[in-house]
């Protein structure tokens, strides 16, 4: 008798820290932003404080703690345009994730970015880096309600792709990422971005966790865990 197979998973990727190294472009844009406003000791110490949350979210907080008059409106615009100046020139991807996400699109997986980015600079770094042609549906937190850790982002993209919650799982390097996959009722695969401040009561929410984040992370092992975890109807060797 054949044991039914079980659908592949739909797969929701965080963007930034996860699929590609922007958060020295972040960091760099929100730099210069602050610049402009009279702040000249913004350190990337200050700024991982806020890998993993949404633009809005963090210029909100950083316009209070720097007394910084103009609205969230006129710095998120800055921001954005300093940072797609700086991601059209270095902006690289991590090479085992490309490795999977070309896999999973050759298994015909289903797959969206969902990421706390503008929907501007998640189309630029998505072509930028060629991931595009992977990858062309994404939601922006700007497009929901709250962004992560809240789960409004994941559950948008679900929505999207016409995939149940609890049949997505989804990569993310943060804290608020895994929160928000966790809220939004899916499975995670956790690659902490060891420029981050890790929190291992968080991370150990993940289904599947690679400690040493992308030093260790290898496709080969998420599309093995795919196939027994979720038992996915992924061919045995490929």
């Amino acid at each position: 008798m054949n044991t039914p197979r079980v659908p592949a998973p739909s797969v929701l990727f965080d963007l930034d820290g996860t699929l590609v190294d922007s958060e020295p472009n972040y960091y760099e844009a929100g730099r210069r932003l602050l610049a402009r406003y009279g702040v000249r000791d913004f350190s990337w110490e200050n700024h991982t404080r806020f890998i993993g949350i949404g633009t809005r979210e963090t210029l909100t907080v950083l316009r209070a703690e720097y007394g910084i008059q103009a609205p969230v409106d006129e710095l998120l615009a800055g921001k954005n345009a300093l940072y797609l100046e700086l991601a059209g020139t270095s902006t690289t991807v991590f090479p085992e994730m490309l490795t999977l996400v070309e896999r999973l699109h050759g298994h015909g997986v289903p797959m969206a970015v969902a990421s706390g980015s503008s929907r501007a600079a998640i189309a630029a770094t998505l072509a930028v880096t060629g991931l595009d042609a992977y990858l062309p549906l994404y939601v922006s937190a700007e497009e929901v309600a709250q962004g992560k850790p809240e789960p409004d982002v994941f559950l948008e993209a679900a929505r999207r792709l016409g995939a149940e919650p609890g049949s997505c799982v989804v990569l993310e390097d943060a804290v608020p990422g895994v929160l928000a996959a966790h809220a939004a009722g899916m499975r995670c695969v956790a690659v902490p971005d060891a420029r981050a401040a890790a929190d291992g009561a968080v991370f150990a929410l993940a289904e599947l966790l690679f400690p040493g984040g992308q030093a260790e992370f290898t496709a080969a092992a998420v599309l093995d865990w795919l196939r027994t975890e979720q038992n996915a109807p992924l061919r045995p060797g490929d």
